[in-house]
């Protein structure tokens, strides 16, 4: 069964076509600078890379190139749609109509109209891209993956704001959390590391990259995450703040004479470890400018790693204890100060790292950087979000 992951962002698409008889990806790539000059198609298959130029001023365009690409002579790996047997769409926002994966048809499309408010820069380009693959591919299942299905296990005093319960019960305001492909496949793939039952296991999943999320899964089940209505809340972030007083963001709108918009603008492209260095919303760029003596850039990693380290030891008093940590995503998979930063200090649990396997060049595999000592497994986890969704949409079809 031959199952194309799409992956819709903002101006990008992402996507794979993965053989689930094996789940090996025949052809991947990615769709850039959607509706802006210079937009590109980079295209893996067959060994090689094929890089396309071309004007996309849709995701429709970009859908018709990607298919192109998987059919074309030079790069192609099928012969024609009929091959593809299902496509699964990765979308952000669920709000709590939809659970978990859902069959893309028109009343669903219609709800996920209505749910753009949510993730306004996602849900409309995957609606765009669900739209393009099923005139495309009209007679080709089709899925809607969510990022906060895995989140739904949480219980409600997790969930939970603080206001006024009618207020919740009109607009659906509490928190969903996010990454949740990516938190599912690392916690299943540390569980089957070390040789256990997700059941057996209480594991924190750092997922650290630009926008970061860190979860507690109890028993295979989110009970608790540091994303909330929106992905801007929790730790800092590339761009983004992380958690801050509503209070402040209302006097600084007041002070700069902004509204709403123009604030929550601000918390979550201007701000962030960006915001805090001046430097970048890249921790290589971080961590170049803290070893020539940057101390902004310096204090924007101490302040990640601080916040990282204290969800950690939240959600290892929520549930009781920690059996494993695991590292993912750009960040977490790529930057071993952060990592040594955040698991210092933990004596308390019983956690160690081993620096120099920290210190280790990442080689794509899982990497165990368990200190001696230590009680607590520490893994780094190499994240597959497209091969979650694919496994998905298989398992509803």
């Amino acid at each position: 069964m031959k199952v194309l992951v799409i992956n819709s962002g903002s101006s990008s698409l992402k996507y794979q076509l993965i053989d689930m008889d094996t789940e090996g990806v025949i052809a991947k790539g990615t769709c850039e600078r959607i509706g802006i000059q210079g937009s590109n198609l980079k295209h893996k298959a067959n060994g090689k890379e094929f890089v396309f130029e071309q004007a996309m001023p849709t995701h429709n365009e970009a859908v018709a190139l990607v298919l192109n690409a998987l059919t074309a002579t030079d790069s192609g790996v099928i012969k024609s749609m009929d091959e593809i047997d299902a496509v699964g769409h990765r979308a952000v926002a669920s709000g709590e109509v939809f659970k978990k994966t859902t069959l893309v048809t028109d009343e669903t499309i219609e709800k996920m109209e209505e749910l753009c408010d949510l993730a306004p820069l996602h849900n409309p380009a995957a609606i765009i891209g669900v739209k393009a693959c099923r005139a495309a591919m009209p007679k080709t299942p089709m899925a809607f993956v969510f990022d906060t299905s895995f989140h739904f296990t949480m219980p409600d005093y997790a969930y939970m704001y603080a206001i006024n319960y009618e207020d919740y019960e009109k607009y659906k305001i509490r928190r969903y959390g996010f990454h949740g492909t990516s938190h599912k496949f690392v916690s299943q793939e540390a569980a089957k590391y070390l040789g256990k039952k997700p059941e057996e296991l209480k594991i924190i999943t750092c997922h650290l990259g630009n926008g970061s999320s860190i979860t507690a899964v109890n028993g295979g089940k989110s009970v608790d995450t540091s994303m909330g209505f929106t992905p801007l809340a929790g730790v800092p972030m590339g761009t983004r703040s992380g958690d801050i007083d509503c209070a402040a963001a209302e006097y600084l709108a007041k002070k700069e004479g902004w509204t709403i918009s123009e604030a929550m603008t601000y918390l979550n492209k201007k701000c962030g470890v960006a915001g805090i260095s001046g430097v970048s919303s890249d921790f290589r760029d971080l961590t170049a400018a803290t070893a020539n003596g940057n101390m902004r850039a310096k204090l924007a990693l101490d302040m990640f790693a601080y916040a990282c380290k204290k969800y950690v030891g939240a959600y290892a008093a929520a549930m009781n204890g920690v059996d494993c940590i695991v590292f993912t995503a750009g960040v977490g998979e790529n930057t071993p100060c952060t990592r040594e930063a955040i698991c210092e200090n933990m004596q308390y649990l019983g956690l160690e790292i081993d620096k120099e396997k920290n210190n280790e060049k990442n080689n794509g595999a899982i990497r165990d950087i368990t200190g001696k000592n230590s009680k607590v497994k520490v893994l780094i986890i190499p994240t597959n979000e497209e091969l979650v969704i694919a496994r998905e949409t298989v398992e509803l079809l």
